[in-house]
Protein backbone atom coordinates (compact mmCIF):
# COMPACT_ATOMS: atom_id res chain seq x y z
CA UNK A 1 0.00 0.00 0.00
CA UNK A 2 1.58 3.17 -1.24
CA UNK A 3 0.07 6.92 0.44
CA UNK A 4 1.42 10.17 -0.43
CA UNK A 5 0.34 12.37 2.40
CA UNK A 6 0.21 16.15 2.12
CA UNK A 7 -0.40 18.47 4.69
CA UNK A 8 -3.28 20.77 3.56
CA UNK A 9 -4.34 23.99 4.64
CA UNK A 10 -7.10 22.74 2.20
CA UNK A 11 -8.52 20.06 -0.48
CA UNK A 12 -11.28 19.46 -2.77
CA UNK A 13 -12.30 16.87 -5.26
CA UNK A 14 -14.50 17.83 -8.23
CA UNK A 15 -16.07 15.12 -10.74
CA UNK A 16 -17.70 16.73 -13.76
CA UNK A 17 -17.91 20.43 -11.92
CA UNK A 18 -19.25 18.88 -8.69
CA UNK A 19 -17.42 19.50 -6.07
CA UNK A 20 -17.72 15.72 -4.22
CA UNK A 21 -15.21 15.82 -1.03
CA UNK A 22 -14.11 19.00 0.81
CA UNK A 23 -11.46 19.76 4.08
CA UNK A 24 -9.92 22.84 6.03
CA UNK A 25 -7.10 22.02 7.56
CA UNK A 26 -5.98 18.28 7.85
CA UNK A 27 -4.47 16.03 5.44
CA UNK A 28 -4.85 15.16 1.93
CA UNK A 29 -4.24 11.24 1.09
CA UNK A 30 -3.70 9.52 -2.31
CA UNK A 31 -3.90 6.16 -1.89
CA UNK A 32 -2.38 3.23 -4.12
CA UNK A 33 -4.06 -0.37 -3.10
CA UNK A 34 -1.32 -3.55 -4.49
CA UNK A 35 -2.51 -6.98 -5.59
CA UNK A 36 -0.83 -8.34 -2.59
CA UNK A 37 -2.42 -5.96 0.32
CA UNK A 38 -4.38 -6.80 3.16
CA UNK A 39 -5.96 -5.77 6.32
CA UNK A 40 -2.89 -5.54 7.97
CA UNK A 41 -1.50 -3.40 5.93
CA UNK A 42 -4.61 -0.76 6.30
CA UNK A 43 -4.26 -0.94 9.53
CA UNK A 44 -0.91 -0.12 10.06
CA UNK A 45 -1.35 2.58 7.28
CA UNK A 46 -4.54 4.12 9.07
CA UNK A 47 -2.69 4.07 12.37
CA UNK A 48 0.17 5.84 10.80
CA UNK A 49 -1.85 8.62 8.90
CA UNK A 50 -3.64 9.30 11.89
CA UNK A 51 -0.65 9.69 14.25
CA UNK A 52 2.49 11.32 12.39
CA UNK A 53 3.24 14.70 14.04
CA UNK A 54 3.25 16.69 10.87
CA UNK A 55 1.86 19.67 12.35
CA UNK A 56 3.34 22.73 14.61
CA UNK A 57 1.88 23.14 18.40
CA UNK A 58 0.09 26.36 19.61
CA UNK A 59 2.95 27.96 20.18
CA UNK A 60 3.60 28.63 16.74
CA UNK A 61 7.17 26.99 16.27
CA UNK A 62 8.32 25.49 12.93
CA UNK A 63 8.91 21.94 15.23
CA UNK A 64 6.50 19.14 13.93
CA UNK A 65 4.66 18.38 17.42
CA UNK A 66 0.85 17.48 16.52
CA UNK A 67 -1.28 14.50 14.59
CA UNK A 68 -3.81 15.21 12.83
CA UNK A 69 -5.61 13.86 15.45
CA UNK A 70 -4.41 16.00 18.24
CA UNK A 71 -5.36 19.42 16.03
CA UNK A 72 -8.78 17.53 15.21
CA UNK A 73 -7.76 18.23 11.54
CA UNK A 74 -9.69 16.05 8.48
CA UNK A 75 -8.96 13.98 5.88
CA UNK A 76 -10.14 13.74 1.92
CA UNK A 77 -8.75 10.40 1.00
CA UNK A 78 -8.21 9.90 -2.74
CA UNK A 79 -7.95 6.55 -4.42
CA UNK A 80 -5.11 7.01 -7.19
CA UNK A 81 -3.98 3.37 -8.81
CA UNK A 82 -1.45 5.01 -10.40
CA UNK A 83 0.57 5.14 -7.24
CA UNK A 84 1.70 1.76 -8.48
CA UNK A 85 2.40 3.13 -12.13
CA UNK A 86 6.33 1.46 -13.01
CA UNK A 87 8.30 3.25 -15.31
CA UNK A 88 11.51 1.60 -15.24
CA UNK A 89 10.88 -0.18 -18.88
CA UNK A 90 9.35 1.51 -22.15
CA UNK A 91 7.60 4.06 -22.55
CA UNK A 92 4.04 3.36 -21.28
CA UNK A 93 3.81 2.82 -17.14
CA UNK A 94 2.54 -1.06 -15.94
CA UNK A 95 0.50 -1.48 -13.43
CA UNK A 96 0.78 -4.55 -12.63
CA UNK A 97 1.16 -4.65 -9.05
CA UNK A 98 -2.08 -2.61 -8.53
CA UNK A 99 -4.67 -4.31 -6.94
CA UNK A 100 -7.81 -5.14 -9.49
CA UNK A 101 -10.73 -2.81 -9.13
CA UNK A 102 -13.23 -5.09 -6.63
CA UNK A 103 -10.02 -5.51 -4.55
CA UNK A 104 -8.84 -2.25 -4.02
CA UNK A 105 -12.28 -0.84 -4.05
CA UNK A 106 -12.90 -3.39 -1.00
CA UNK A 107 -9.24 -2.29 0.46
CA UNK A 108 -9.66 1.37 0.09
CA UNK A 109 -13.21 1.66 1.60
CA UNK A 110 -12.11 -0.62 4.57
CA UNK A 111 -8.91 1.98 4.97
CA UNK A 112 -11.80 4.97 4.82
CA UNK A 113 -13.86 3.05 7.09
CA UNK A 114 -10.70 2.79 10.01
CA UNK A 115 -10.27 6.58 9.51
CA UNK A 116 -13.43 7.57 10.16
CA UNK A 117 -13.36 5.35 13.54
CA UNK A 118 -11.10 8.09 14.67
CA UNK A 119 -14.46 10.69 14.79
CA UNK A 120 -12.35 12.98 12.57
CA UNK A 121 -13.97 14.44 9.70
CA UNK A 122 -13.31 12.52 6.68
CA UNK A 123 -14.27 12.91 3.04
CA UNK A 124 -13.38 11.30 -0.15
CA UNK A 125 -13.54 10.97 -3.89
CA UNK A 126 -15.50 8.62 -5.93
CA UNK A 127 -13.81 5.26 -6.86
CA UNK A 128 -12.50 5.07 -10.13
CA UNK A 129 -13.96 8.11 -11.59
CA UNK A 130 -11.87 11.06 -13.36
CA UNK A 131 -11.40 13.55 -10.69
CA UNK A 132 -9.55 16.85 -10.20
CA UNK A 133 -7.93 17.33 -6.77
CA UNK A 134 -7.21 20.73 -5.75
CA UNK A 135 -4.77 20.74 -3.31
CA UNK A 136 -3.40 24.18 -1.12
CA UNK A 137 -0.37 22.57 0.80
CA UNK A 138 0.83 23.79 4.03
CA UNK A 139 4.31 23.99 4.01
CA UNK A 140 4.46 22.49 1.85
CA UNK A 141 4.71 19.05 3.45
CA UNK A 142 4.46 16.09 1.01
CA UNK A 143 5.49 12.27 2.20
CA UNK A 144 5.38 9.24 0.39
CA UNK A 145 4.45 6.34 3.23
CA UNK A 146 4.93 2.49 1.88
CA UNK A 147 3.50 -0.78 3.46
CA UNK A 148 4.26 -3.93 1.21
CA UNK A 149 2.70 -7.06 2.84
CA UNK A 150 4.67 -9.31 4.42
Amino acid sequence: MRVIIQRVKSSQVTINGEIVGKIGRGLNLLVGIADTDTDAELDWMARKCLELRLFPDEKGDDRWQKSVQEIGGELLVVSQFTLYGDCRKGRRPSFDRSASPQLALYLYNGFVIKLQASGLHVETGQFGAMMQVTIENDGPVTLLLEREAI
